[in-house]
């Protein structure tokens, strides 16, 4: 694109205005505002009159009408049963679009709706994410490039007259206004692309001599984007990319392999928070210091307690009460149709004005089968630790829990380590050091192994890099968005995923 067409310059005043706004809003407020327009506009449909909506004045009186529900108990009890014409059931009208998920810690595909005013909450606040940008970068030519979006295959399913599902991504591409095209890569052919791999060289072998200024996808397929972007050519082609989105997974593991490339373009990271139920949050400052809440966009939240999600009765708080330095289920109300449904993160706040988050794990990635209550970010911080002190670098790993055999035996964790490169490892010393490293982290987990009484010592297997990439295609999740499912908390799907990985990578051994 020549730069004489270069929109940056008048969407940088409306930035500029959207940021002033923003910092002078009040989030409480504002969240009052959304759940009153969210109950308003669905009081007529079948979940609004089966909890009077009409009734509904406040967010007291509305977290008492509507208790906490997961997916399941939306799918079984208004989704399936009219699948795939869901019409005026939790939300007004057709619902055009699902957003398909699967997950190895669940092993089920998960169809969550996806509407017209659903996809706008999305675009507002990915557009705050880009006027954060442009309001940091006075010199900014964010727009006189294309977007580049590593992500899944864009090709739908149609399952009804008027319903189509497919990826986020996918779903994204289809309702975008066509003036977006000549700003997005890749192209309509190319993104519907099923094959991962024949997909990654054509977006390689496309991209040269295009001006790409921005790029969004998964860190870890990222890192493989650009490795082969470097073995293609002999020059880097990405040299006017000044923007890097990252989402889905913690960053900070991958921050210092991806740093070099990234200098390269002189390019910044910002993290965001999407999720197929809507755009949550996004980085408004620097890497590690937390994401603004996208509080006046549309969405509803409620945070619970991580100690008491599976309560029958449990703490619901919401900006006006929350506490910083807790860890937080967090739960949304969505004009996507989703009323107070836990999504399934975890997130801690460190400021309440504006609301800044950070994602600490996921609710299906905690580990508790014997009581020891570890969190994402633990193990995150603590299987790097162990793998640097064996002077490595981590690459991926896989963790679960492996019961006793027998009556009076003891559980302990399997841990699957996968290095950058291939290193000579020794199981046992990373997993003394693991241990070490957890029970310094976490008080529960030091409680249960102390005396060697109520959880055995971590067991751990070195992978040669590449093999969790391997397991994934295996599955049939290589590429785009899909991410290595680090923690898999349920023994039974953690074993099978154990054997998997094992007879894939010849070459694990060394058990602890």
């Amino acid at each position: 694109m020549a730069r004489k067409l270069d929109p940056t310059p008048l969407v940088r005043q409306l930035a500029l205005r959207r940021t002033a706004a923003l910092r002078t809003a009040d989030p409480v407020a504002a969240q009052r505002r959304v759940l009153d327009r969210l109950v308003r506009h669905a009081r007529s449909t079948a979940f609004g009159r089966y909890h009077r909506f009409d009734r509904i004045t406040g967010v007291d009186a509305y977290q008492a009408a509507v208790p906490l529900r997961r997916y399941e108990d939306f799918w079984r009890a208004y989704w399936q049963p009219g699948f795939p014409c869901l019409d005026n059931v939790t939300w007004p009208g057709r619902v055009p679009f699902f957003g398909v998920t699967s997950g190895t810690t669940s092993g089920r595909t998960k169809y969550v709706p996806l509407t017209a005013a659903g996809l706008r909450q999305n675009r507002r606040a990915a557009f705050d994410m880009l006027a954060t940008h442009l309001a940091d970068r006075p010199k900014s030519r964010l727009f006189g490039g294309r977007s580049f979006v590593l992500g899944g295959s864009t090709a739908l399913v149609q399952e009804g007259h008027g319903v189509w599902s497919g990826d986020l991504s996918g779903i994204v591409a289809k309702t975008a206004p066509s003036w977006m095209r000549p700003f997005t890569f890749p192209p309509n052919d190319i993104g519907l692309l099923g094959d991962w791999d024949v997909k990654l060289e054509a977006m390689i072998e496309a991209v040269d001599g295009l001006t790409i200024t921005s790029l969004a996808g998964v860190p870890s397929w990222v890192l493989i984007l650009f490795d082969r972007l470097a073995a293609a050519y002999g020059r880097w082609p990405l040299e006017d990319l000044e923007l890097y989105v990252t989402g889905g997974v913690r960053f900070e593991p991958y921050a210092a392999r991806l740093e070099p490339h990234l200098a390269r373009s002189s390019a910044v990271v910002r993290e965001v928070y999407p999720a197929s139920e809507g755009f949550v949050a996004y980085q408004d400052r620097g890497l590690g210091e937390g994401l603004v809440l996208s509080f006046d966009t549309g969405l509803f939240f409620e945070f619970v307690p991580l100690a008491e999600v599976d309560d029958a009765q449990p703490t619901r708080h919401w900006l006006g009460n929350l506490e910083t330095d807790v860890d937080y289920a967090i739960v949304v109300t969505s004009p996507n149709g989703l009323w107070s449904y836990v999504v399934g993160d975890v997130v801690r706040f460190v400021d309440r004005d504006p609301p800044r988050l950070l994602i600490t794990g996921r609710t299906a990635y905690m580990l508790s089968a014997f009581g020891e209550h570890l969190i994402q970010s633990e193990l995150d911080d603590a299987i790097g630790a162990a793998v640097a002190a064996s002077g490595a670098e981590l690459g991926e790993y896989v963790v679960g829990p492996v019961l006793p055999e027998h009556a009076g035996g003891l559980g302990h964790h399997l841990v699957f380590v996968e290095p950058t490169v291939a290193a000579n490892l020794d199981p046992r010393k990373l997993a003394d050091e693991l241990d070490r490293g957890l029970a310094e982290l976490n008080d529960d987990y030091r409680a249960h192994r102390a005396g060697g009484i109520g959880m055995a010592a971590p067991e751990v297997v070195v992978l040669q890099p590449g093999a969790c990439a391997a397991w994934l295609r295996r599955l049939g999740r290589h590429g785009g968005q899909s991410k290595v499912p680090r923690v898999i908390a349920d023994p039974e799907r953690f074993r099978a995923a154990a054997e998997d990985l094992r007879q894939g990578d010849q070459s694990v051994g060394g058990f602890a």
